[in-house]
């Protein structure tokens, strides 16, 4: 293969990477782990070539749906315990960030129900239920029929079916306290009560850049101080923040994402144009 050739390779390659990424975070619930995932899968391409390959797209979400599934049966063969119903989901990713968003568009519930559910249950449901992947293509994946394959989806959804969904007004009222502790903690400099509401692996983006950690941004946040007077507790896009009002305009905005009733991602916005765009409820 020439090197114009694996150049041409390695961007249709990219071009199916945020689907992959997808699949893999949501079968392993680990952006580090989904990386490794997606990395094979392209390890395996470059050794093999697109020629003979008439759908892309379907060949690798195949790949990454073998490799997820042998990550999988090795965490089965470990003799990982599967989560009690009110234990906190496991954190095998250095990607909080990712990890967060997955929590928020899937649920922290269905993420718990997931982790109980055998390898081949995980795919299948996975595969079909959440990126409506044919039968066919799942039970080639797991070397099963079609119709072993919907069994073992339909399987998977009686037990996510069952799952006991999150109050919303509870999980929001918590997300509330956690954002008034933050606001007061920077009002007050108190540095100590800043890193107690933040998760470990915070990460808080602006359009100045990307800063992670607790202390990192516990730091940042004391800087806030002066402005944090003018702050009030709001809606920011429809998630629980922080907006700054100054002399009747908002100033800026915090928009928070919360894991485990910790804030894990701050998406901080101070331009005057994207603040406009925003839609913000004090409250």
């Amino acid at each position: 293969m020439t090197a114009n050739d694996n150049d041409f390779l390695a961007r249709r390659f990219e071009t199916h990477r945020p689907h992959l990424a997808a699949v893999a975070h949501r079968m392993l619930g680990s952006a580090v782990e989904a990386e490794d995932a997606v990395q094979e899968a392209w390890f395996r391409l470059n050794r093999t070539g697109a020629d003979d390959i008439d759908n892309l797209g379907g060949w690798l979400t195949t790949v990454v749906g073998r490799v997820c599934l042998d990550m999988l049966r090795t965490r089965t063969s470990r003799a990982e315990q599967p989560l009690e119903p009110d234990a906190p989901v496991p954190s095998r990713a250095t990607d909080p960030e990712q990890d967060a968003l997955l929590a928020d568009s899937v649920g922290v519930a269905l993420l718990v129900v997931l982790d109980t559910l055998t390898p081949a249950e995980r795919l299948a449901f996975v595969l079909h239920d959440l990126f409506a992947v044919p039968f066919e293509e799942v039970g080639e994946i797991l070397g099963r029929t079609p119709a072993a394959a919907r069994q073992l989806a339909s399987r998977a959804r009686r037990r996510v079916q069952g799952a006991p969904a999150p109050d919303a007004d509870e999980t929001r009222r918590r997300q509330r306290e956690v954002a008034d502790a933050f606001l007061a903690a920077t009002r007050e400099g108190d540095f100590e009560a800043l890193v107690s509401v933040l998760d470990p692996d915070v990460v808080a983006r602006s359009e100045a850049g990307v800063t992670s950690g607790a202390l990192a941004v516990a730091k940042g946040a004391t800087s806030f101080a002066a402005l944090a007077r003018f702050a009030h507790p709001a809606l920011v896009d429809g998630r629980i923040g922080i907006a700054a009002v100054v002399d009747g305009r908002v100033d800026r905005t915090l928009a928070f994402t919360f894991v485990r009733d910790r804030i894990a991602v701050i998406d901080i916005v101070t331009d005057a144009a994207h603040v406009a765009d925003s839609t913000i409820e004090l409250l």
